[in-house]
């Protein structure tokens, strides 16, 4: 089986340029790609939020439903502030492109590093909540955690680099379902609750002499911690031009379809663990939502269901950031803001350099942490609230200098979405510094350092690159060939051969390591004469490299402005691979040290052996 075969059946076919609309997503499959993400939050923010609260005690988890309905509050504000993302930036990028644009590059670059983060964390916490799931419904799985997240990890890249339309049509159907398992589970809390059918008692409020413990800090702390609820909306912002056409209102749908969905099951959850009387493991062993679920339903089918449907959610959950990391990517790296390699697409026309690159990073923190959900929450949720804070400053700038019809509202809307996210950002920074928080306040400046590096470096190469095509014009020089020879035989003679056809200046270079070796060479190539100088350097040190470098820097001192030098490198390829490693690869020594120190012209000819 050929390389190009196997690749087939492990990627598909390879998609033409024209196929592009085909892989583009309607909104059924827009939901499920861009939007788990967000749904999957149900099976950790509830819990987040108990965490904290229990620290000052069980009867402090009232607090968790005014907490969940502010967090409801902020979802909806962010639900109509990127509905005028994706009506104003079509073209994509959602933040980014709306910090770049509006508050300049420096901005745009600290929005753009902020998503990508915040994309790496999503891929790294939704997968170890995933195995959370698993570990919760099947306790002996716990000391497999870090190996099962790993194959989770590329098990989506695998999924991803097949295409986005496949990718969508095989994450469509979990995704629903665990929908379907979530809104019959709501569904029959709700029933419980109503008729007092609940068979465990539940909290009662806390009364308004509630210990002095419960803080204002544990609050802010414990909605914090929710927040993590709130990432993945941008996702469907930055990724417009992947829906179908009309993309714009495609997109729209999408994004109040799934704030509809996260305000009922995340706000369904929270009221059921309330009613429920459910208190957290703080092992992290069994989730909140797993025991909820046994509440409501028992330790049977459905139990199993939705413990398998949340697994599922939470898995692709990471796809969202599977679509958005690579989009994100490839905008900034047309920008010169991202290695230019991410603004390629693949055979099956995704962007695998960023896919690849998203699996590895992953996979990092998931070794990093021990696949541990708890640890890796406090480093979530600073940079997307970070680019929502400037993607919403960005937008008040814009509707304050452009004043177009109905600006007011758009002002009013985006500038307390600016506001309410920059409390928040301060929030969980404050709260979550000590646990972790601090990394990613540390990391991001370093990695906008490192960006304005990179788009300096192309703009470095660009001016160094550029010409006046009025002015400059193509002048050609005859080349004066060296062929470095290292004996005679058929490779030799056919790179001699290749040389006299481009130019009639030829040298042949040979290096001896001795006095015999010499005379023994000058004799053998006078006898063959293939009308060509030979010219015999002895290394004393018995090396072939310094002589030769030495030997182009004289000819070069000579005759630099008449002509070019070039070198023509006689190599034989084995027919196997391994035969190669019976081999010294000088020719690939010298290519490598003669491209490295100057601007010579490097060619090989090759000699393919049959046997």
């Amino acid at each position: 089986m050929t390389s190009d075969s196997l690749k087939k059946i492990m990627f598909g076919k390879p998609l033409k340029s024209s196929e592009m609309e085909s892989e583009k997503l309607p909104v059924w499959k827009g939901l499920p790609i861009l939007s788990s993400d967000a749904l999957s939050s149900v099976s950790y923010g509830t819990e987040q939020i108990l965490l904290e609260l229990a620290t000052v005690g069980i009867a402090a988890f009232a607090f968790s439903l005014p907490i969940a309905i502010s967090i409801i509050a902020l979802i909806m504000l962010l639900v109509l502030s990127y509905r005028q993302v994706i009506e104003a930036y079509p073209q994509g990028g959602g933040a980014y492109m709306v910090s770049k644009e509006n508050l300049g590059m420096v901005w745009g670059r600290l929005t753009g590093v902020s998503l990508l983060i915040d994309y790496t964390l999503t891929v790294a916490v939704s997968i170890s909540a995933g195995v959370q799931a698993i570990t919760s419904a099947f306790p002996s799985a716990v000391p497999y955690i870090v190996p099962i997240t790993l194959v989770l990890v590329w098990i989506m890249v695998w999924l991803n680099l097949r295409g986005t339309s496949e990718s969508g049509t095989i994450f469509a159907i979990p995704t629903y379902f665990f929908i379907l398992c979530i809104l019959l589970l709501v569904g029959k809390g709700t029933y419980d609750m109503l008729t007092g059918s609940i068979n465990t008692h539940p909290i009662a409020f806390a009364p308004s002499s509630m210990t002095s413990s419960l803080t204002l800090f544990v609050l802010l702390k414990a909605f914090s911690s929710g927040c993590s609820a709130v990432t993945g909306i941008e996702a469907i912002s930055d990724a417009v031009p992947h829906f179908r056409s009309p993309s714009v209102k495609n997109a729209k749908r999408t994004l109040v379809s799934l704030g509809t969905l996260l305000a009922i099951v995340f706000g369904g959850v929270t009221l059921l663990a309330l009613g429920y009387g459910i208190v957290p493991d703080h092992n992290g062993h069994t989730s909140v939502l797993s025991m909820v679920t046994e509440q409501a339903f028992g330790r049977g089918v459905m139990y199993y269901a939705t413990q398998i449907g949340t697994m599922l959610i939470l898995v692709l959950a990471a796809n969202t950031s599977f679509n958005g990391f690579p989009i994100l990517a490839s905008i900034m790296a047309q920008d010169k803001n991202f290695p230019r390699m991410f603004s390629f697409r693949g055979d099956r026309l995704s962007f695998h350099y960023g896919i690849i690159t998203l699996g590895v990073l992953a996979s990092i923190l998931l070794i990093g942490f021990k696949g541990k959900t708890d640890a890796l929450i406090p480093l979530y949720a600073i940079g997307v609230f970070l680019s929502f804070t400037l993607a919403q400053g960005g937008l008040v700038r814009k509707w304050l200098r452009e004043r177009v019809k109905g600006w007011i509202g758009k002002l009013v809307i985006n500038g307390l979405g600016g506001i309410v996210s920059l409390a928040v950002l301060l929030i969980f920074s404050i709260t979550k510094f000590t646990e972790g928080a601090w990394i990613v306040i540390i990391i991001t400046p370093l990695l906008l350092w490192l960006i304005t590096k990179i788009s300096h470096h192309y703009d470095d190469v660009a001016n160094q690159l550029r010409i006046d095509i009025t002015i400059d014009r193509v002048c050609t020089k005859e080349p004066l060939i060296i062929v470095p020879v290292a004996g005679i035989h058929r490779v030799v003679a056919q790179s001699l051969n290749y040389a006299k056809s481009l130019s009639p200046n030829v040298i042949a270079f040979y290096v001896s390591f001795s006095d015999e070796d010499e005379e023994l060479m000058q004799e053998k190539w006078e006898k063959w004469d293939p009308g060509v100088r030979l010219v015999i350097f002895k290394s004393r040190y018995r090396t072939i490299l310094k002589p030769l470098a030495e030997f182009i820097e004289r000819i070069d001192t000579h005759v630099s402005e008449k002509q070019n030098i070039m070198v023509i490198l006689p190599q034989f390829m084995p027919k196997k691979w391994w035969h190669r490693l019976l081999h010294n690869q000088s020719a690939a020594r010298i290519r490598t040290k003669l491209q490295a120190d100057k601007d010579i012209v490097v060619a090989t000819v090759p000699y393919h052996l049959h046997e």
